[in-house]
């Protein structure tokens, strides 16, 4: 399985289901990102700073683990129904250790 959006069986239909809850997602985390920035530019406590990069860390985290469970139960699963599990689950695992 290749990485292309347009070979992956279900992923337009994935990602227009979930459209508007992860640009939601993604404009909150935007936001937590800029208000980090201020924070050093401001020379605020350094924990307080920490603290709010692992935030920020953590709502990457979920939502890549949203959209690793949305891959997986459609473009992966899709896949291996039609013979091409190996690639799929490849190309999946991947990905997760680029994200661990």
């Amino acid at each position: 399985m290749t990485s292309s959006a347009d070979e992956c069986c279900d992923h337009k239909l994935v990602v227009r289901e979930n459209k508007a809850a992860l640009v939601s997602r993604l404009n909150r985390i935007e936001g937590q990102v800029r208000g980090i920035n201020k924070m050093v530019a401001e020379d605020r406590y350094c924990i307080d700073i920490l603290t709010q990069v692992a935030a920020a860390k953590s709502a990457l985290d979920s939502l890549a683990m949203q959209l690793l469970e949305a891959h997986a139960r459609g473009c992966v699963s899709g896949a291996i129904k039609e013979g091409d599990g190996e690639a799929a689950i490849a190309e999946l695992m991947q990905v997760i250790r680029k994200l661990g």
